[in-house]
């Protein structure tokens, strides 16, 4: 087949399913790539029997082994899919492998010294693969003898074996670039895909940024897009940020477009695009995101269609409620205590009494895959035919903490604010400015908060109270205490980041002030604002407040089981990690970023963020354990029966605990 007569095919009718044995050009490449992430790719398949070469159409095969199966072995879809386990092991593992599996993508980067744009070709393996040094090599070699000369070909290690391996290798023998490397030059990142009209607002700084009125239809460029945002039409970071900062999942649950875009100022200010009405879109199959400049809609001054979707809460229970443990509460104690109460409840019985739904994620076939319970088996070190519930209760049992804790009821909150009739008539003033969407609502809400910080605590209260601490928590010495309301954590509402939390608290006299300042923050200016966008009145509010002990770790995070960057992806879990779990998720400081296989098993390093170099072996393999503990509570909290929707979890530890401080829905 040769190289033209194979691409113009592929143009014309996507009947082509490779080109094999001939060397690939450029021309070759477009023709045959997909797209991904912003990059484009062509799957490549090595035959060592027969020493050949194949360059897949994507087009026309979405696996590497369903084209061998059916373009060199004449095994059929239903086939190779009944037998999917037994080939992967030979594709993927086996030492003596016959075919060697891998991708091509082809990356534009940019030097940060010069501005000067060149590109490059990566190449790596499937992500489960366990190639050796020397297979790597054999692979490099035979892909670097078939591709166009004019471009560089860098070994991009698919997992942290493989990292290790290419270690004993010289990079002139194999020039090879690291994925966290690739990330961090990364010119476009499609972090939530969509389109939207809006007016575009380029912001070089945070002082702009203040000085301006922002609407509903603005879509904001910065190069750190600050916590308190209200609800806008679409974001653009013009550097590089994490998926799980607060604006980027707020970004997610509103479902706006959102992406990293480096050197968006330079486009702005070349096509003159500030202020003015653009078409937004953020397309994981594009190279950038798309501005495109249209005429001002009609509907510019109307509310936006997501302000008629009103949220629904669950109505709450705020009277006659006793302070509790933690490990009293339940997932359904949430309408008395708040979600994030309710749900480190919920933890506490899980990890003592274990779950008949921890297997379920695992329970559902997910193609080409059948049955994912072997896998699980591997990743829990059971031995074949185990009990795997038990076993992921020992994983659990073993391995995960919840910090000791009580839990304030949302009728410890009435009380206190029954307890002062200013606060009564502050929020009387206030909800009718906000029935009459009135100016004064802001400075309504800064009088209401400074009232709820400076009233004096009832004294039965402040015994109950201290009380409850002694009982629970006597001889800590640091406490955090946390937001716990029953206005977050829902469809189409995730509140990330506008409540308070406090950490180092350690005086009684602390953490009064504390619990006063979680109070408070239900009536923040951003708060109530995003709210009343979203249909919750006032009086459907209410904060309960969870006081814990402060556990000490190595280092810490976000976990989301979920991977942000690909939503299509059912095996692994995005993970960030940073020496204080706050700079995760405030977006002041970059943290590391890894993906981590709930299937198959391993992990790679996408981001060392500020880190100077990669954490080591062991907390790696505790990132793995977290990962797999998080895929088994995902299943645990479902909603539903497909267990696909994925958590949110924040949490500490050190190479032998991993200590979970919260746990929420992800939105995707």
């Amino acid at each position: 087949m040769s190289d033209n007569n194979a691409v113009a095919t592929v143009q014309d009718t996507e009947s082509v399913a490779a080109l094999v044995g001939e060397k690939l050009t450029l021309t070759a490449f477009n023709g045959l790539s997909g797209s991904l992430g912003g990059y484009a790719f062509v799957k490549v398949v090595v035959d060592r029997e027969n020493s050949t070469i194949h360059f897949l159409n994507n087009a026309r095969h979405s696996f590497h082994a369903l084209y061998i199966g059916e373009e060199i072995l004449g095994i059929s879809q239903e086939r190779m899919g009944a037998r999917i386990d037994e080939f992967n092991q030979r594709f993927y593992h086996d030492a003596d492998r016959r075919f060697y599996l891998g991708i091509l993508a082809l990356h534009t980067r940019r030097e940060e010294e010069t501005g000067q744009e060149w590109r490059v070709f990566s190449l790596e393996t499937v992500e489960v693969d366990t190639m050796s040094a020397d297979m790597i090599t054999y692979f490099y070699e035979f892909v670097r003898a078939h591709l166009d000369d004019s471009l560089p070909l860098l070994f991009k290690p698919a997992n942290h074996l493989q990292e290790r391996a290419i270690l004993e290798l010289s990079p002139t023998a194999l020039p090879r670039i690291l994925a966290h490397e690739l990330f961090s030059s990364s010119q476009f990142v499609p972090l939530n895909s969509g389109v939207t009209t809006g007016r575009l607002r380029a912001f070089r700084d945070e002082a702009e940024y203040r000085a301006a009125t922002l609407e509903w239809h603005d879509i904001i460029v910065m190069h750190r897009v600050p916590d308190d945002i209200p609800r806008l039409a679409g974001i653009i970071n013009a550097h590089h940020t994490t998926p799980l900062s607060h604006t980027n999942v707020l970004a997610t649950g509103w479902q706006i477009p959102n992406a990293i875009q480096i050197g968006v100022f330079d486009l702005i200010e070349r096509e003159n695009l500030n202020g003015q009405w653009v078409e937004y879109e953020v397309d994981d199959g594009n190279p950038t995101v798309s501005l495109r400049l249209v005429d001002e809609p009609a509907s510019a001054n109307q509310r936006p269609a997501w302000y008629a979707q009103r949220i629904v809460l669950d109505e709450p229970e705020s009277e006659n409620t006793p302070i509790a443990a933690l490990t009293e509460l339940r997932h359904r104690d949430h309408h008395r205590y708040g979600t994030k109460a309710a749900n480190l409840g919920e933890l506490h019985h899980v990890l003592a009494n274990g779950s008949q739904r921890l297997l379920g994620f695992f329970q559902v076939p997910r193609p080409p895959r059948e049955n994912l319970l072997p896998y699980l088996g591997k990743l829990l070190g059971a031995p074949e035919g185990a009990d795997l519930a038990s076993a992921s209760r020992k994983l659990l049992g073993e391995r995960v903490r919840v910090p000791r804790g009580i839990a304030l009821p949302f009728s410890v909150q009435q009380r206190f604010l029954e307890s002062s009739p200013r606060i009564q008539q502050a929020i009387g003033k206030l909800k009718m400015a906000l029935e009459l969407n009135a100016r004064e609502v802001e400075p309504l809400c800064v009088e209401l908060q400074q009232l709820i910080r400076g009233a004096r605590m009832p004294a039965d209260l402040v015994s109950e109270i201290d009380d409850a601490l002694i009982a629970q928590l006597a001889g800590v010495r640091a406490f955090v205490v946390r937001s716990s309301s029953n206005a977050e954590d829902l469809a189409g509402f995730s509140a990330a980041g506008i409540y308070e939390s406090i950490n180092h608290v350690t005086t009684a006299e602390k953490i009064l002030a504390s619990i006063k300042e979680v109070w408070a923050s239900l009536v923040s200016v951003r708060s109530v604002r995003l709210r009343q966008q979203a249909g919750i009145s006032l009086d459907e509010c209410f904060m309960g407040v969870v006081i814990q002990e402060q556990v000490a770790a190595d280092f810490g995070g976000v976990l989301v089981t979920s991977n942000p960057l690909n939503r299509n992806d059912f095996r692994n879990v995005y993970v960030n990690v940073s020496p204080q779990v706050t700079d995760v998720v405030d977006g002041t400081k970059q943290p590391m970023q890894y993906l981590y296989n709930t299937v198959e098993g391993g992990g790679r390093t996408m981001s060392l963020g500020d880190a100077k170099e990669d954490l080591g072996e062991r907390a790696k393999e505790q990132l793995q354990r977290l990962a797999v503990a998080g895929r088994l509570l995902q299943s645990h909290f479902s909603p539903d029966y497909t267990f696909d929707s994925p958590v949110d979890i924040e949490w500490l530890a050190d190479e032998d605990t991993i200590h979970i401080l919260q746990l929420r829905p992800y939105s995707v």
